[in-house]
């Protein structure tokens, strides 16, 4: 069980259970032929690449990766992990363009990051015009610990999270 609040109060509960796979109070058979290691990468669509590089470099420093000008993409590096940058306005990126303008179908991405100082953090952000939406101690796949909460300049959500935080003061 995993338990903790935000910085509203409210009580954030889960759990966790090995075998069968729980979500909840509902039981669903056996676990999965497989063990999850973590994101492989995320695709946000885009409207304007150029934007969209400079504010995943320049703000959470992420590293150019592969690129498929063919297509309209270009990857950054997250970690182990890619970003997917795809330019809806692109020719190549037709497959890609929402059927609903503005639609979205991901609620928030978790970027899991070292240790890092909190002022430090909204220094950086105000910095670079980024708005913090909120902050909040949350758990995650490495424990409770400080999250950011932002937008990148397309809307997709961001949550900037630290490791995990401990009473005794230990990361």
């Amino acid at each position: 069980m995993t338990t903790g609040s935000d910085t509203t109060g409210t009580n954030l509960t889960g759990s966790v259970t090995t075998g069968s796979v729980t979500t909840g109070s509902v039981t669903t058979g056996s676990a999965p032929p497989f063990t999850l290691v973590g994101l492989d990468h995320v695709v946000f669509l885009v409207d304007d690449m150029a934007r969209a590089m400079t504010f995943y470099a320049e703000v959470l420093g992420a590293v150019p990766g592969y690129t498929y000008p063919a297509l309209g993409m270009e990857q950054v590096w997250c970690g182990a992990a890619l970003i997917v940058l795809w330019d809806v306005t692109h020719p190549g990126a037709a497959g890609a363009v929402p059927p609903v303008a503005g639609g979205r179908n991901v609620d928030h991405v978790c970027i899991a990051t070292s240790p890092f100082a909190h002022e430090a953090m909204r220094a950086h952000l105000a910095a670079h015009g980024v708005a913090v939406e909120r902050e909040a101690m949350h758990g995650g796949a490495r424990g409770m610990g400080h999250s950011f909460y932002i937008h990148d300049p397309f809307g997709n959500k961001l949550e900037i999270k630290g490791p995990a935080e401990y009473p005794d003061g230990r990361v």
